[in-house]
């Protein structure tokens, strides 16, 4: 039994979900989390334009009134001939989950978030990637090296394990995220498929692990 979250680095509603998700690890700390990126936008070309900027800064609006969480608006208009492709970002978290122990890829995964919202950082960037992955592994007293973890991030069996994500997501026929699950023996028994309140989430999770209790 474990949760699975489905989620992408670069997507506005994963982030603005984080805190949520930090605050219901922490009340259920018997419960194991797995983390399976999504690709929200894998290996797009198409050069993000002021149209596209504008509407995403929308999205970012309502996320920011519902999470609290900050936006730093001015990087986003500032980027010039930026991709917006999640394939790279998906990846990183990916690789760390190949070198740490699961247990610390959330960390990981919202430092990449901190970094694309917050920082402004250029999160398809792989050097740039391994320095966020590196830094927030740190902070958890694992010491692994930007240089490996960017070797991690570029070896063809971590791109082609990136896929694997993408593909088992698919074949949940899941579109749109974050996604919280709680996988029971075979069977994903759904928390949330979009933002929702810690609470909610306690309270939904709480009903079936009392589900589970009794049939065991």
């Amino acid at each position: 039994m474990e949760l699975i979250y489905i989620g992408d680095p670069m997507c506005s509603w994963c982030y603005g979900f984080g805190k949520a998700l930090d605050l219901l690890v922490t009340r259920f700390p018997t419960l194991d989390l797995r983390i399976v990126v999504g690709g929200l936008r894998a290996s797009a070309t198409d050069v993000l334009d002021d149209a596209g900027k504008q509407f995403r800064l929308q999205h970012w609006a309502r996320v920011e009134q519902m999470s609290g969480l900050p936006f730093n608006r001015q990087g986003l208009l500032d980027r010039k001939n930026f991709v917006y492709d999640t394939e790279p970002v998906c990846r990183a978290v990916v690789a760390a989950r190949g070198l740490a122990p699961e247990a610390n890829i959330l960390a990981v995964f919202r430092a990449l978030q901190h970094a694309f919202y917050v920082e402004a950082l250029d999160t398809t960037d792989g050097v740039v990637l391994a320095e966020v992955v590196a830094r927030a592994l740190k902070r958890q007293d694992i010491d692994i090296a930007a240089e490996t973890i960017l070797g991690k991030w570029s070896n063809a069996a971590t791109v082609a394990d990136t896929q694997a994500d993408f593909t088992l997501v698919r074949s949940w026929n899941i579109t749109s995220f974050p996604v919280l699950a709680l996988r029971v023996g075979n069977e994903l028994h759904a928390l949330t498929t979009g933002y929702t309140s810690v609470e909610m989430l306690e309270r939904r999770l709480a009903v079936l692990l009392e589900g589970v209790e009794a049939l065991n």
